[in-house]
């Protein structure tokens, strides 16, 4: 899946083209923070809170906050170059360039925006637990940063068990969320999800799925469970920015009866209904 053009510090360019400085921080340490959005009729879907997230996450790191109007417009110049109707974008703003140590520079910020074409997720994923916790004490906890080696040691883990997502536990042992996902589960038909004081990450989708099962009166518990739990759903499904809902169809090895199950279902289709009434809720 290539891409052909992107977007830096408001210029569009062919990648070829594209120089990032090698002392760059988000290069360096990793010290920078992003959004993945989807779009929706052209435009990037559910905007206002992906920028207000960047922001956020700009703040809890420190950083100076970017300048989310220019990014939209970059959103959809990126698009334009790149001959995408619909697509997959990648945000990322790091602190810029400084030393090779953790000091920063005086910065400025660097921004860059990328797009792909959006493709679908498999209908359903198995997932497994990884040995590693999210520490939901960390400077980073619940912020989406650039730092993602964890991630990525932890997703490897689960492919090579034949797993499509990896699930963390926190330091408690409370079930917290996935590398690029939050986690959604029903036992005795009753739904759950990490509360975001377990240290995951406060997900867009997870928090329209919140408030549409709200508005439709289904309950959906967010308080703290043991993550040995999840060994006992009855069905299940991760919620992200490209996924929307994806059933769960086995966990840690085991296979889940329903999938999609019946609750997974019916907030799927809620949140389709959604995407289709607004591209900005």
């Amino acid at each position: 899946m290539s891409v052909e053009h992107v977007w830096i510090n408001g210029e569009v360019l062919p990648i070829a083209d594209v120089q990032i400085s090698p002392v760059d921080h988000g290069i360096l340490i990793g010290d920078g923070v992003f959004e993945t959005l989807r779009t929706a009729r052209g435009v990037p879907f559910a905007w206002s809170r992906h920028a207000e997230r960047l922001r956020l996450s700009a703040s809890g790191l420190g950083i100076d906050e970017p300048d989310t109007n220019a990014l939209y417009q970059g959103c959809l110049d990126v698009m334009t170059a790149n001959e995408l109707p619909e697509a997959r974008l990648r945000v990322t703003v790091t602190s810029g360039t400084g030393p090779l140590g953790s000091d920063r520079g005086p910065g400025p910020l660097t921004c860059l925006i990328a797009a792909t074409p959006l493709t679908g997720f498999p209908p359903s994923a198995a997932v497994v637990v990884v040995p590693w916790v999210r520490n939901e004490r960390g400077a980073t906890a619940g912020l989406k940063t650039t730092s993602y080696a964890e991630n990525a040691r932890a997703l490897a883990h689960a492919k090579a068990q034949g797993a499509a997502e990896a699930i963390f536990a926190n330091t408690k042992d409370v079930l917290c969320e996935g590398t690029g996902s939050n986690i959604f589960w029903a036992s005795d038909g009753r739904l759950h999800t990490p509360a975001l004081a377990t240290g995951c990450l406060a997900g867009i989708t997870r928090e329209l799925i919140l408030e549409v099962a709200a508005e439709n009166g289904i309950d959906i518990d967010t308080g703290d469970v043991a993550v040995g739990d999840l060994d006992s759903a009855d069905e299940a499904f991760l919620t992200s920015s490209t996924r929307n809902v994806q059933p769960i169809d086995r966990v840690n090895g085991r296979s889940l009866h329903d999938v999609p199950g019946p609750l997974t279902q019916r907030l799927s289709t809620l949140f389709d209904e959604l995407v289709e009434r607004t591209v900005n809720p």
